[in-house]
């Protein structure tokens, strides 16, 4: 089960760039909740704490209980404003999720036991094609990461997300079969193998 972080919040009665500045100048970060049909909620954050959260890592992914000003508020965050400059918060906006609800959520890729494909061990490369995937899982069971195994690994292989097997409850949010991932033979070795193949097409 996901682990809902606590995070503390003071209701942002203005809204607006100016006063959006003010909080910043305050050592703030302006934020919003919203969804469920309900009011948006605009409130500010403390900048030390969210900023440390963000650069955590996985925060987009992380589910928050955020007391505002004694009323809590159960949300995902749905997107972040960095300075292009400093990379500090400019702005979050979080959205509400009701207790069972699914989410769709961009979950990381790892390719794990590198040391296992006999490919890589030769000197071949992995070339990845998908650092993240999207998926569709409840709330309360957003993977940390997808694995995919490179044990047996071999030069041409193909890795796609529909080879995988999904956590209980996690669906595919694709439109199409995502490609993760594929084992590339050395270019000098890749070389001799076109040649040898074109002089036994003249065969």
């Amino acid at each position: 089960m996901t682990a809902i972080k606590e995070l503390k919040a003071v209701a942002r009665p203005r809204a607006g760039k100016g006063a959006a500045r003010a909080e910043r100048r305050a050592g703030r970060v302006p934020a919003v909740i919203y969804g469920e049909k309900l009011e948006p909620v605009t409130i500010s954050l403390n900048h030390r704490e969210i900023n440390k959260i963000i650069y955590a890592g996985h925060f987009l992914t992380t589910l928050f209980e955020i007391d505002v000003d004694g009323t809590k508020h159960r949300v995902i965050p749905r997107d972040y404003q960095l300075d292009p400059v400093k990379d500090f918060p400019l702005h979050v906006d979080f959205l509400r999720v009701s207790q069972g609800a699914s989410v769709t959520v961009e979950v990381p890729v790892h390719f794990v036991s590198h040391e296992a494909s006999p490919a890589l061990k030769a000197g071949g490369t992995l070339n990845v094609v998908a650092h993240t995937v999207e998926l569709e899982c409840p709330a309360e069971s957003i993977p940390a990461s997808i694995e995919v195994d490179l044990t047996g690994a071999d030069y041409g292989d193909i890795f796609h997300l529909s080879d995988l097997t999904l956590p209980a409850g996690v669906t595919w949010a694709g439109h199409g079969d995502d490609t993760l991932g594929t084992i590339v033979a050395p270019s000098g070795q890749a070389d001799a193998a076109a040649e040898d193949a074109a002089e036994a097409a003249k065969a």
